[in-house]
């Protein structure tokens, strides 16, 4: 990963108490005789304080819906009220919309840690997405397309860089890095942050969402939870795509056992499983391999020596038979086998790995030989497409003028992993607040954040049963970015509509418990 410093502060042109201004953000004239460091000076700096407007249409769903989007960026105060970062983001506000009071606002965060919310801008749920084929992969020439699923339709979307990814950057090298690279400074901070974009473009009103991808869902757990008790913002919905572990321990035999059903559905997809299994459909098959991994692959790893000869031979012969590895393999692996060793073996006979964030994708390493792949087929792929699109959008596009560098993958380390308690977070601010709800969408051959994982944390994340009836599983036919596949792009984009749509509450409904048996809805 590439190692970027902090950048520094251009100027305090910021307007605290009123909705930023659209503002002339041309790039300084230099005199050609300055010195070249002095001119870098000059332009690769960060404005902390900016905006810049345009204004467009799509059509979605066979309607015309205007729309204003704003570029910019927008302080983080220090508990001095003083400015130590500024956090980019761009928001898309539907322009036939007088009343925001019933209006949903989107708010949206992508992963990493370390990389900004291009993905899904303008790969998912924005009105512009990016150039590519049918199944997610990259096309030239690299441009922008209109996307006819987004959700603006329904919903205001803003999206929103972290410190050190896109454009946002802190606004010297002096700023402590424990401001912002740790589980629970990145929730405390961005919760301060939103709390001010929502009083700047006066959205108190509205009905709230947030929605994140990958890393993106513990910070999203964990601000729910901050919205509420630090800045008295509730939420009616959380949307978590490609979900992680939000802090739930597994242990190294959960762990293991719960990859299981990745795995067949992967084999299932390069076609590898033995013919009964692959003549069923993969929603079929699945459940047969999710019974065995909970019922008896997990109760005999926990066992580990004392599992007797014979019943290891019977388990061996079974996750063969449901990873499409050989059972001499598994044996090999102690019946634990690793997601990097099943990303290299599955089709090594065939002089390919596999991809890790999406198994579709296929790689070729220098030696077919070893434990696991030289690189992430499936990262390359995207970065190859995403790049130049969200350039040529934000500088071209959208006019937002800077020298700075898009930061895809930006320095965000030492990242502080301690205290991360955000699935009991967002556990915790479902119990509070009863008009909140939770979507978890997953993509089938996704192996870094893997579907029966994320169903395993809504399961421990309510032990009792008692939120289930507000708790959503979705599952997709692609990987970590589902909605990079054209049928899954409106596929679940559709249930982010309906998601929305379903849960905002009727006018007039108190926010309680104990209604159902009375019939109240």
């Amino acid at each position: 990963m590439k190692k970027i410093g902090f950048l520094s502060l251009l100027f305090l042109g910021f307007l605290p108490a009123a909705l930023p201004q659209k503002q002339n953000n041309e790039l300084p004239d230099l005199p050609s005789q300055q010195p070249a460091k002095e001119m870098e000076a000059l332009v690769r700096k960060l404005n902390i304080d900016s905006a810049v407007t345009v204004k467009n249409t799509i059509t979605i769903k066979g309607r015309r819906v205007p729309y204003t989007v704003i570029a910019g960026t927008i302080p983080v105060w220090n508990e001095n009220g003083k400015p130590i970062a500024g956090v980019f983001y761009t928001y898309y506000e539907r322009s036939d919309v007088t009343d925001r009071s019933s209006r949903p606002l989107l708010i949206s965060f992508n992963g990493g840690p370390g990389t900004p919310s291009v993905w899904m801008e303008i790969g998912y749920t924005g009105p512009r997405i990016l150039q590519i084929d049918d199944e997610g992969y990259p096309v030239q020439p690299y441009g922008m397309r209109d996307n006819p699923y987004s959700i603006l339709d329904v919903a205001d979307i803003v999206y929103i860089d972290p410190v050190n990814t896109g454009f946002s950057r802190a606004v010297n090298k002096d700023i402590p890095k424990t401001k912002f690279f740790g589980v629970n400074a990145d929730i405390k901070y961005l919760a301060e942050w939103i709390s001010t974009f929502i009083s700047r473009y006066k959205r108190w009103a509205s009905p709230k969402y947030l929605i994140g991808e990958s890393y993106g869902t513990t910070r999203v757990s964990g601000l729910a939870l901050e919205l509420q008790n630090a800045q008295w913002i509730y939420l009616n919905g959380v949307i978590l795509v490609s979900p992680t572990n939000l802090g739930i321990e597994r242990g190294e035999v959960m762990g293991a056992a719960l990859l299981l059903p990745y795995y067949a559905a992967t084999a299932w997809y390069h076609k590898v499983l033995p013919a009964d299994l692959q003549q069923k459909d993969l929603t079929d098959m699945l459940p047969e391999v999710e019974a065995f991994t909970v019922d008896e692959y997990l109760p005999a790893l926990a066992k580990g020596g004392t599992l007797g000869e014979a019943p290891r031979k019977q388990i061996a012969t079974k996750v063969a038979r449901y990873s499409g590895l050989s059972e001499k393999a598994v044996l090999q692996q102690n019946l634990s086998v690793s997601a990097s060793f099943f990303w290299k073996e599955l089709l090594r006979d065939k002089g390919y790995t596999i991809g890790r964030l999406d198994s579709r994708y296929l790689g070729v390493d220098k030696k077919d030989g070893g434990e696991r792949p030289d690189y992430n087929a499936e990262l390359a792929a995207w970065l190859h497409a995403f790049t130049p699109a969200i350039n040529i959008y934000l500088r071209d596009e959208l006019n937002y003028r800077t020298d700075l560098p898009y930061n895809m993958f930006g320095n965000v380390f030492p990242w502080d992993n301690e205290n991360n308690k955000t699935g009991e977070n967002l556990r915790q601010a479902m119990a509070q607040n009863p008009d909140l709800h939770l979507l978890v969408q997953s993509g089938y051959y996704d192996g870094a954040c893997d579907y029966f994982n994320a169903r395993y944390n809504m399961w421990q994340m309510d032990p009792g049963g008692k939120l289930q009836s507000r708790m959503t599983w979705e599952g997709y036919r692609s990987g970590h970015m589902m909605y990079l596949r054209k049928e899954d792009l409106a596929t679940s984009t559709q249930h982010l509509r309906d998601f929305i749509l379903r849960t905002i509450p009727k006018a007039g409904k108190g926010a309680k418990y104990g209604g159902e048996e009375r019939g109240e809805r």
